[in-house]
């Protein structure tokens, strides 16, 4: 056994006992200087502790933990994964300062120094064209100015977020309400391996808990938590990531919205918190110059690819076509051009890498 999960063993242990949350495992620790020296102190010693139940007396005298912890231990060596404890040096400094931090993080990848300056990005699983795009320009922009991303994995928003620091080479971390070696979602295994390659994957679960609801709020803490601020783009009234916005209160870390469409689902939850407060973002550079990092803000994420030369009717076309699907039909009534003209166009605007057709004969924008 590594001298990493060696140390790891009387942590994992101690939380292993029914009975001992986060709470009294940290009561216990303070009081006795260690989880190790919980787990060998007598009975006498035990009982003097005001409030600990006859039951979990019984379980951390039997060393009943142990056989889990060893377990766990054995399959963190073998996979390659490393146990942080919250008494680890590489524990993340930012996470370490929440109301309720976890006691220890599962942690496939490396941890680097420069994760202290991290932003997270969140949002809805079933993001539209526009949520998308701005979900992948604001993490590019952060990461390729030296900031990590950090996100939950999850489809949509998640994913871009992950996927738009990886396109710049940047780090960006991945927070799982899962076990460390449950892939979730499943298509998302790929990126998971990416991420491990650049940047980390974590988790407080234990090996083979699967993704059920209760554990993400849990992970939702966590992703602020490693955050000095958090993007939200596109969540819906129920969004699950109004629960992480909300962490980011309580933590004293900033939090950002995305504005969206009025009357669209996905954007009443953002468009909430921007109303309640939450600063208004429409880029990474608004995002760096809350957070006083506006010079890092790398040149390459400043500048704006100049458009291709663009005829008359191609220039108007391009401005009438938007982040958001709109009909070929709709197109031609804005511009008030004839379908044979217009057709043409769109071919034209697509082969530039302007435009991008949907089924039924939707059209998209694909530069900002």
């Amino acid at each position: 056994m590594s001298q990493n999960t060696d140390q790891a063993l009387a942590w994992l242990g101690l939380s292993s006992i029914p009975g001992v949350g986060r709470i009294t495992f940290r009561k216990l620790a303070s009081r006795f200087g260690s989880p190790g020296r919980v787990l060998a102190a007598s009975c006498d010693e035990l009982h003097a502790v005001s409030g600990l139940p006859d039951k979990v007396i019984r379980e951390l005298v039997s060393s009943s933990w142990r056989a889990f912890a060893e377990q766990e231990c054995d399959k963190a060596d073998k996979a390659g994964i490393r146990i942080v404890t919250f008494d680890d040096p590489a524990y993340p400094d930012r996470l370490r300062s929440i109301p309720d931090p976890p006691l220890y993080l599962y942690v496939n990848g490396s941890l680097a120094p420069e994760d202290g300056s991290a932003v997270a990005i969140v949002g809805t699983r079933k993001p539209t064209h526009y949520g998308k795009t701005v979900t992948n320009k604001i993490a590019s922009g952060l990461a390729s100015s030296g900031f990590t991303v950090v996100s939950g994995l999850a489809r949509g928003i998640d994913t871009e977020a992950h996927k738009g620091a990886l396109a710049v080479h940047g780090r960006t971390i991945a927070v799982l309400g899962c076990g460390i070696d449950v892939a979730y979602p499943p298509e998302n295994r790929e990126l998971m391996d990416e991420i491990v390659r650049q940047g980390a994957v974590m988790t407080e679960n234990p090996f083979g808990t699967m993704p059920e609801p209760g554990y993400f709020p849990g992970r939702n803490r966590i992703i602020s938590g490693l955050a000095q601020g958090t993007v939200i783009v596109e969540a819906a009234a129920d969004s699950g990531s109004l629960i992480t916005a909300r962490y980011a209160l309580e933590q004293g870390r900033r939090l950002f919205a995305v504005p969206g469409y009025v009357g669209s689902p996905v954007s009443k939850g953002t468009n909430s918190l921007i109303r309640q407060g939450a600063m208004l973002v429409e880029s990474a550079e608004d995002v760096l110059q809350d957070l006083g990092a506006s010079g890092k803000l790398s040149r390459q994420s400043t500048e704006t690819r100049p458009l291709p030369p663009l005829s008359r009717d191609e220039e108007a076309v391009f401005h009438c076509i938007t982040l958001e699907p709109k009909h070929i039909d709709h197109i031609m009534n804005e511009c008030g051009a004839a379908a044979g003209t217009l057709s043409g166009v769109l071919i034209t605007l697509e082969l530039k890498g302007l435009a991008k057709q949907l089924p039924g004969k939707f059209f998209i924008r694909e530069r900002c």
